[in-house]
């Protein structure tokens, strides 16, 4: 019965993920060209400079979230609840002393802009930046000790809730702050909205825990050996958001401290499209990550393992390369008359910040899998190795290449770590340490891939033959790409699996 509750909750939590991310890309795209056109490029630019700026914090999680739901399917696999208990308690105190730190080192850096900036910003953007900085790190502060109970509902495999509040999340947000724009407000009241927003959420989260999910929290000093055990875990995973902060946020400081606010807001744009195109690998695979746990923590033999988890990583790749190539091309072809008409003429480099940030990233996202894998396995010690050496190289290139060629120089750097780290050394260290057979999952893609060669080809012919002008034509031109892609797949790429899973989905919209 359990086990029926539990595929329910993933196949509903899949489903309202890509509710979520649908409704997320919607709003997006219906809702930043007028918040660029409102806020203008500068105030834009420094909207998401200062975001980046304070995200970077968000480092102090130090791997916490993930290693919450290990520990909670060990416990759980042996049914000591009082284990559960103390465990809850012993996290909400980390995350709460977490909130704190990140609340000072926020308004330190609030109160000492010019370490972040330099003399990259005028005097009015200073002063925009201070409320802006003090915000956020409110914002965040609270979010770590409040992130503990969304992590408790998500080992408890309830992702139709946890899903379903995510996506009155995204609604919520735009639906006030658009008026408050269209009156006169601007960055300030947005951030502003996004506080209030995202308090509602996390008490909604914790009444769920405490009077659903009926949770205990124990406040008991841990031993010794569950500290020490949770201190190793972490480490490694710390130091790869670490260097993730570092990758992602890294490009729109530099650019803001070498080339202005106005150079960041090209980045932005082209970023905002590689977002929500990561958004669709990693709405499903999220669901994944209790089951991930359960494999390894519950099958000894390690040849059935390494079945189990192939199988899942391949078939969860498949899908997410079925989804993703068709945006990856679609942006690659379509996408330059997009950002003209969608941002505005003046960010035409965009264009290419989006596609360096995409097609490198590509590999990474249909593998992503691959990361929960590895540490379910305690294993993530060698990519936080290899993610240092990654922030490295992108670091030092994206100074060098930013000050050179603006905001296409800064993809430049990240591309090339992206391509090194993820696309050659994890794929290497997948096959021969995590019990993957990696070999087998690019089989399987490559022969999925074959379904792209006739859809890359008339995509082709439209760029070289037809010159786009006409909004009606643009919409007609990627109709016809999205129906040969689908054409083409369903013959030459799709396997029985994905042919039933898209027939299902078929299904149930006709029933609705």
């Amino acid at each position: 019965m359990r086990i029926a509750k539990t595929t329910n909750q993933l196949k509903a939590g899949a489903i309202i993920s890509y509710l979520q991310m649908g409704i997320q890309i919607i709003i997006g795209l219906a809702y930043t060209p007028i918040m660029i056109r409102l806020l203008g490029q500068s105030e834009y630019g420094l909207y998401n400079t200062v975001a980046s700026t304070i995200s970077m914090l968000s480092v102090l999680r130090l791997g916490f979230n993930n290693s919450y739901i290990r520990y909670y399917s060990i416990y759980k696999k042996n049914s000591d609840n009082k284990a559960i208990g103390r465990l809850n308690g012993l996290f909400l105190a980390i995350f709460s002393c977490i909130g704190l730190i990140a609340l000072i080192c926020g308004l330190f850096l609030t109160n000492h802009l010019t370490i972040v900036f330099s003399t990259g910003l005028t005097s009015e953007e200073y002063g925009i930046a201070k409320v802006l900085m003090a915000l956020l790190t409110l914002n965040l502060a609270i979010s770590f000790p409040m992130s503990v109970f969304s992590n408790i509902i998500s080992a408890h495999e309830r992702f139709v809730f946890l899903k379903c509040l995510e996506v009155l999340k995204n609604i919520l947000g735009p639906m006030v702050t658009l008026p408050l724009l269209l009156m006169g407000f601007r960055s300030i009241a947005m951030v502003a909205v996004t506080f209030i927003v995202s308090l509602f959420v996390d008490i909604c989260y914790v009444v769920y825990v405490l009077h659903v999910l009926k949770n205990r929290f124990v406040f008991k000093v841990p031993e010794t050996a569950l500290f020490k055990d949770l201190f190793a875990y972490t480490a490694f995973i710390a130091i790869e958001l670490i260097v993730d902060q570092i990758n992602w946020n890294i490009d729109k400081i530099l650019l803001a401290r070498y080339k202005g606010t106005a150079m960041v807001a090209v980045y932005s744009v082209g970023y905002s499209l590689y977002t929500y195109y990561q958004t669709f690998s990693s709405s499903i695979s999220g669901v994944f990550t209790p089951r991930i746990h359960r494999i390894v923590n519950t099958i000894d033999d390690k040849k059935i393992q390494k079945k189990e988890l192939t199988d899942l990583f391949t078939r969860v790749g498949r899908v997410q390369f079925l989804i993703m190539a068709l945006i990856a091309t679609g942006v690659a072809f379509f996408g330059k008359f997009f950002i003209r008409i969608w941002a505005g003429n003046e960010y035409g480099d965009s264009y290419f910040v989006a596609l360096l940030l995409i097609f490198p990233s590509s590999i990474a996202l249909i593998q992503n899998l691959g990361i929960e894998i590895q540490r379910a396995e305690f294993k993530h010690q060698f990519r936080s190795i290899v993610y240092i050496f990654m922030a490295f190289v992108n670091f030092i290139l994206s100074i060098i290449l930013c000050q050179k060629y603006g905001a296409v120089g800064s993809a430049i750097g990240t591309a090339i770590s992206l391509i090194v780290a993820n696309g050659i050394i994890m794929n290497i260290y997948y096959h021969l340490k995590c019990n993957i057979d990696i070999i087998s999952f690019w089989k399987s893609i490559l022969k999925l891939a074959v379904g792209l060669i006739i859809p890359i080809i008339v995509g082709c012919i439209i760029n070289m033959f037809f010159k786009t002008d006409a909004i009606i034509i643009y919409i007609a031109e990627i109709f016809i790409y999205v129906i040969v892609y689908m054409i083409s797949m369903w013959i030459l790429g799709m396997n029985r699996y994905e042919k039933q899973l898209f027939q299902q989905f078929l299904a149930k919209i006709k029933k609705s």
